[in-house]
């Protein structure tokens, strides 16, 4: 498909690059945003990168619409196919306590509103994924790195989506009609994207876990958020680690003091490598976190 370049009013450009979400497809819109932001043309004023798309605001005033859509064409044809596109990313680790009691209570007072209301949500997805029990579930769900496709939907909301061939990827629906409560930090699921949520409140992802890593401080305390208020970014590939209550709770007590710090290594990461050898080539990136 090629891209779809709309105009949003009078501010915004939204580009879409393809109709449904692959790898390959974000990473395009990964690569595209990231030349424009280390471009920066003058009159820029937001950047948002998305799952199959982007959207840039801009001022009008500054950019000429049509010379900056030309600009815009330019920047997808020096990225091509992302192929041949290397990008610098982070490989990140996020500890989960799956099953834990607070999505657990959650989650029990919403079953109304969900498509299996004898099951937990992570009974039910390890159900309709074939796997045999949650434990072989929740090692498929941590035993391969997830690619941050795009952060939104709430401010420091990370979407990420499995970095494993097609055949292979856990697809599980959201509920039938949205929770209007959901804890700080749960590790949702819905459709194929994988996600934490960053803030309390509303959703409709299922819900598996709860991580104690702080991926949003507003206030800009803690110190993995000296620079930014979010931690994640479109590209970060996150290993998330099963942990039990002991180490969850003195995890919670360390980024409650302002202690604790998100293990974090910066890397190469190379589209083709990826998609010839998907298993040799997570094997090798993980190993960046030993």
């Amino acid at each position: 498909m090629s891209a779809r370049y709309s105009w949003g009013g009078d501010e915004f450009v939204f580009v879409e690059l393809a109709e449904e979400m692959s790898l390959q497809a974000n990473f395009k819109a990964v690569a595209i945003t990231n030349l424009l932001r280390d471009e920066r043309p003058d009159g820029i004023l937001e950047i948002c990168s998305a799952n199959a798309s982007y959207q840039v605001r801009y001022d009008p005033d500054v950019l000429e619409p049509h010379a900056f859509l030309e600009h815009l064409k330019s920047l997808e044809a020096r990225v091509g196919d992302a192929l041949g596109v290397t990008l610098a990313c982070r490989v990140v680790e996020i500890p989960v306590l799956y099953q834990d009691p607070w999505t657990t209570e959650t989650l029990m007072r919403f079953r109304d509103r969900h498509q299996d209301p004898e099951a937990t949500d992570i009974e039910y997805a390890a159900r309709i994924n074939g796997y045999s029990s949650v434990e072989e579930f929740i090692a498929a769900h941590s035993g391969s790195p997830w690619f941050t496709s795009m952060v939104g939907f709430v401010a420091g909301l990370p979407f990420k989506y499995q970095m494993v061939p097609r055949d292979r990827q856990i697809v599980v629906p959201k509920y039938l009609r949205p929770r209007t409560d959901t804890p700080k930090q749960t590790v949702g699921y819905g459709g194929c994207f994988s996600c934490i949520y960053s803030v309390r409140g509303a959703g409709g992802y299922q819900m598996f876990g709860i991580t104690p890593a702080p991926i949003y401080d507003p206030r800009q305390t803690k110190p993995d958020f000296t620079e930014h208020k979010v931690f994640m970014r479109p590209g970060d590939m996150v290993k998330f680690r099963p942990i039990d209550r002991d180490e969850y709770d003195e995890s919670q007590a360390k980024a409650e003091a302002g202690e604790y710090r998100i293990t974090a290594r910066d890397v190469s990461f190379d589209l083709q490598p990826f998609l010839d050898d998907p298993d040799g080539y997570n094997k090798r990136l993980l190993g960046e976190l030993a």
